[in-house]
Parts: C-alpha cells; sequence; structure tokens
C-alpha cells in the first residue's frame, strides 16, 4: 500500500523531495497506529486521525505547522486509497488543519556579515567545491535541491545564467547572478575531477553529491547556519539591494508572492530591538 502511495505521487508530478516527506509521513503514522492499537493499519479512519492529531500536539508537542505537514501526507494518502479503490469517502479535508498564524517578521535569521565568515571558514576548512555550494546559496538563492541538481550546461558563467530545470512544482527558471557565485564557480571548475559524470557536484557513479553529504558539511561548521538559511539571506538582501518584489519572485522561483512580500517585513532582531524602545 505504501509503495503503491509512493508511485501516485511520482505519477501525480510530485518532485522527489515532496514524495520523501509524504511517505514518511504516513509510514510515520502507521508506524503509530500499530504502537497505540497494537496491529498493522488495515484502513484510514477518521477518528484515528482526529486522535494522532492529538498525539501530535500533547505528547510529540509539534507546533500547528509542523501537524499541518503531516496532516498534508494523510491528507495525499487518502485520495490515493479512494483512486485505488480502496476507500471511498474522504476522512481528512484542509478544514482540519489547524489555524498557523502569519508571519510578520522576516524569514532571515543572518546578516552578511555572518554570511561571509561562514563562507571563508568553508573555503579555509573544505575547499572550493563546498565554497563554490555555499556562494550559490547565499548569492543565487537557490534551494539546495536545485544546487545539487545543477548539470554542467545549466550553467553559463559568460552570460551569468543558472537554468534550474526542476525547481518546486517542476517549473523551470533562469537565475542571473554576479561576481561572487562566478569567482567561486569558475575556480572549482578548474578543479572539478575529470569525469563522465553530468552533474556539477558529482557525487558516485552517476549521481550527484546528496542533501545529507551537504548538511553535514554546514553541521561541521555552524549551529545555526543552514542551506536553507542562505535562500532566506538571498532573498532578504536582495531585497535591501535594490531588486522589485516581482524580481526576487522571480530569481528565488516563489509560486506565490506573498512568500516573497514577507522577505520586506523586518527581521525579528529588529522587532525586538524596536520592542525595547516601548
Amino acid at each position: 500500500m505504501l509503495d503503491g502511495f509512493c508511485e501516485y505521487l511520482r505519477q501525480q508530478g510530485k518532485s522527489e523531495n515532496t514524495v520523501k516527506s509524504y511517505c514518511q509521513g504516513v509510514k510515520e503514522y502507521m508506524r503509530w497506529h500499530e504502537e497505540t492499537f497494537g496491529k498493522r493499519m488495515k484502513m484510514l479512519i477518521r477518528a484515528n486521525v482526529l486522535d494522532y492529531i492529538s498525539y501530535l500536539r500533547t505528547v510529540k508537542e509539534l507546533n500547528n505547522r509542523s501537524v499541518n505537514a503531516k496532516l498534508a501526507s494523510l491528507h495525499s494518502f487518502n485520495l490515493y486509497l479512494i483512486s485505488a479503490g480502496y476507500k471511498t469517502e474522504v476522512v481528512l479535508t484542509k478544514e482540519d488543519y489547524l489555524k498557523v498564524q502569519t508571519a510578520y517578521a522576516s524569514p532571515s535569521t543572518v546578516d552578511r556579515g555572518e554570511v561571509e565568515r561562514f563562507r571563508q571558514e568553508i573555503l579555509e576548512n573544505n575547499g572550493i567545491r563546498d565554497y563554490a555550494i555555499v556562494t550559490i546559496l547565499a548569492y543565487a538563492g537557490l534551494r539546495i535541491s536545485e544546487c545539487l541538481e545543477l548539470r554542467m550546461g545549466d550553467i553559463s558563467l559568460a552570460a551569468r545564467e543558472i537554468t534550474v530545470r526542476h525547481g518546486k512544482g517542476d517549473k523551470m527558471r533562469v537565475v542571473y547572478f554576479g561576481n561572487k557565485v562566478a569567482n567561486a564557480v569558475r575556480e572549482y571548475l578548474k578543479s572539478r575531477p575529470a569525469t563522465e559524470n553530468p552533474y556539477l557536484f558529482p557525487g558516485r557513479g552517476d549521481s550527484h553529491l546528496t542533501r545529507g553529504q551537504v548538511n553535514r558539511i554546514f553541521n561541521a561548521h555552524s549551529a545555526s547556519i543552514t542551506p536553507h538559511t542562505l535562500r532566506h539571506f538571498f532573498c532578504s538582501n536582495a531585497l535591501e539591494n535594490g531588486y522589485s518584489i516581482g524580481e526576487l519572485a522571480n530569481q528565488a522561483g516563489h509560486s506565490n508572492v506573498h512568500t516573497t512580500l514577507l522577505y520586506t517585513n523586518p527581521t525579528k532582531e529588529k522587532m525586538k530591538e524596536k520592542a525595547n524602545l516601548l
């Protein structure tokens, strides 16, 4: 049943990251069901799902946004069960999602000084390949999956363009970059191993570096900076340096301009500074 669900998501055009996330969410629900009731789940029942929501909130103490992420997995699983003929009724709708306060503060949590110190530490301790990855994330704003999936032909140093072929929602976009990215990538390419692997950052065999490998690199050098932190920095930094909302939405691959608008808000630290003035 779980394998069928994963294949259903791929047929729906979901990204591999979404497939992994949703399948993991359903697997966690099945594990909870078996531990709670002493037997494997045979069907998705609304009363059980409501108990699961309570468990996530009170026992696991997850915030509403995290609970909703789990529910999104079950909602898709419910639709799969209906399409496959295992079930006829919808037991979970988006109306069951928990209310989440709309964020006001900018998601960016690091400033340019922190990013530059992090880049330098990576350069000195890890070398030019990892430095190039960090620079692309911080100054081109790619998602980590988009960066790692870049192929050699997707980046043009002459044109200063990156073609992201499979962004979120499988959308393609062109990202323009400046000297920091151009210099870092140019230096990396001088030492890139001679290989038939088509990826800009090759991994084992014919694949690319994995998210896990990159996360371990970040964790070894910072407790606060992550690949996603650098994407937030890019968005905030871009607006501060003259990008329009539309330009940033295009560069970052935001499908909803409201996501971009979050970066026009002050950071949490600036809001706390204002609070001290009250």
